[in-house]
């Protein structure tokens, strides 16, 4: 299901930029790349990259793309339905919920990815790489596979009654 980016109203944060260089025969052509995260602190939340000769360029088309990739995430009361880990490349971070009051508890970029998508209580720890777009990318992945009970109710054809115990 696409989420139609016109109807958020989406805030975003430039979590990295990169200058990266290219060797060629007249010498060092040098472009950027930037790493940005959109949300509406509502449950939406979508991660892009661009690349450009210019910063504000590079930016620019990281926010389009964060736009295309849109994904929702259920929210239980301030925190996640159940803790998960989400992977990606060599970036892992555990996502645990907590209780009301703890606040946002995590590091680096997940943070942003979490306080962007509308989670006030939630702790996360990254176990692998330390590299923003993977520790980014994973935490997406994570948020993207939360299932709340209602909807693993009607997956399964019972109640939620059945299958909380």
């Amino acid at each position: 299901m696409r989420i139609d980016p016109s109807t958020l109203n989406l805030k975003e944060k430039v979590l990295f930029i990169n200058r990266v260089a290219k060797v060629v025969k007249g010498g060092r052509n040098f472009r950027f790349s930037a790493l940005v995260v959109v949300g509406d602190e509502n449950g939406h939340i979508g991660v892009g990259t661009g690349k450009s000769i210019e910063i504000p360029e590079a930016i620019r088309k990281a926010v389009d793309d964060a736009k295309k990739k849109l994904i929702e995430v259920p929210i239980v009361g301030t925190t996640v339905p159940h803790d998960i880990e989400g992977c990606f490349g060599t970036g892992k971070v555990l996502i645990k919920k907590s209780v009301e009051g703890t606040g946002v508890i995590a590091g680096g970029p997940a943070r942003s990815v979490l306080e962007l998508a509308g989670l006030k209580d939630v702790r996360a720890k990254s176990l692998g790489s330390n590299n923003p777009r993977n520790m980014v990318n994973a935490t997406l992945n994570g948020l993207s596979r939360l299932r709340t009970a209602d909807q693993v109710a009607s997956l399964r054809g019972k109640t939620v009654e059945e299958i909380l115990g």
